[in-house]
């Protein structure tokens, strides 16, 4: 059955490996890019496949030298590598063959907002942001600051980056919902731990084929860009509001001197909103069972502590604590709890 099915694949990549040959296709770049992406899709299957049916092969070829007395201890041999082999195939294809989630090799916009807790949540969110610089160095990708928004005491409201590289959503996904952190702040004269946290939003950038989103459906309203204290106040109306009339969703920038870039840049930030709504109402209708997997990216959902008194760091959803907490944020090492999170979501999946 399962040779069946990953035969099909195997022929399709092959079909994919001919088209890509042919004049009309290299002559159509929409077409061409689409067999590309298709062909690279189905690469780590096929590799797979073919090593499985080989493998496969062998062992049916050794079983057929048993009955031959001088090759038989040879053949033994070689069915004593094999065969374990075989199980191991099968595993990686069960994984491999696990539907895709298609936003995950797409770019992210990354949201952290301070929640509950004052001036420590808004310092947190600075703290949030530089240790996903590291983690995006760390992985080769590239961050892009779009928006921030300064609190009162060194810390920030809300940071917005885009974060683009090798399968950014498919890793980062993990990410969205509400993150605790318990320490003492530098402002607590007694010694006392406080409690404070940030929200995370994970969004795919999308394109025009995926969100339509018409003149009609969007007000924009420019005014004069403002930082903390009356700082970097633009004597132009360079700063933009963008607000989504059927969903009510507003998108505000300034950090550009230019009102085109900020207009720009809200556009791709809204579109990603909409679509992310829309994936939540897909998700809604489709039950509790969906809604409740890892990765679900819900703000409201706990998903993770911060202990800096006991250097702990938890993750809710698996119940995985590791005493690394300092290691992690200042070196970016979140490879540490999302590699389980991705582990855990394929033996969900394979049930």
């Amino acid at each position: 059955m399962l040779v069946e099915k990953i035969s099909l694949f195997i022929e399709r990549y092959d079909e994919i490996g001919k088209l890509l040959l042919k004049q009309e296709i290299v002559s159509n770049i929409d077409e061409l890019k689409k067999l590309s992406k298709e062909q690279k899709d189905l690469e780590s299957i096929v590799e797979t496949a073919r090593k499985y049916i080989s493998t496969l092969d062998e062992i049916k070829e050794n079983r057929f030298l048993l009955e031959d007395d001088e090759l038989a201890p040879l053949a033994k041999e070689e069915l004593k590598n094999l065969e374990p082999q075989v199980s191991e195939f099968e595993n990686q294809l069960k994984i491999l063959l696990i539907p895709k989630d298609p936003n995950d090799e797409k770019n992210v916009f990354l949201e952290i907002r301070a929640g509950t807790g004052g001036d420590e949540s808004a310092i947190f969110v600075g703290d949030m942001f530089g240790s996903y610089v590291r983690y995006a160095e760390n992985r080769g990708w590239k961050i892009e600051l779009m928006s921030s928004s300064e609190g009162t005491s060194g810390g920030h409201k809300e940071i917005i980056a885009k974060v683009s590289g090798v399968r950014v959503y498919g890793r980062l996904k993990y990410e969205g919902g509400t993150h605790r952190v318990q320490r003492v702040p530098n402002t607590e004269s007694q010694g006392r731990i406080h409690t404070s946290a940030v929200t995370i939003a994970v969004m795919p950038e999308v394109d025009d084929v995926e969100v339509d989103i018409k003149q009609n459906e969007i007000k924009i309203d420019v005014y004069r860009s403002s930082g903390c204290g009356g700082q970097s106040v633009n004597t132009t109306d360079s700063a933009v509001r963008i607000t989504h009339l059927p969903t009510g969703i507003v998108v505000s920038i300034q950090d550009e001197k230019s009102q085109h870039k900020n207009r720009d840049k809200a556009m791709k930030i809204l579109k990603a909103r909409v679509y992310e709504q829309q994936l939540k109402q897909m998700q809604s209708e489709l039950g509790d069972d969906r809604k409740s997997q890892v990765g679900s990216g819900d703000r409201s959902e706990r998903i993770r502590t911060y202990n800096y008194p006991q250097n702990r760091i938890t993750d809710h959803r698996i119940n995985l604590t590791l005493y690394r907490l300092e290691a992690i944020m200042s070196g970016g090492l979140f490879d540490e709890i999302i590699d389980p999170l991705i582990t855990h979501n394929q033996a969900e999946n394979l049930q």
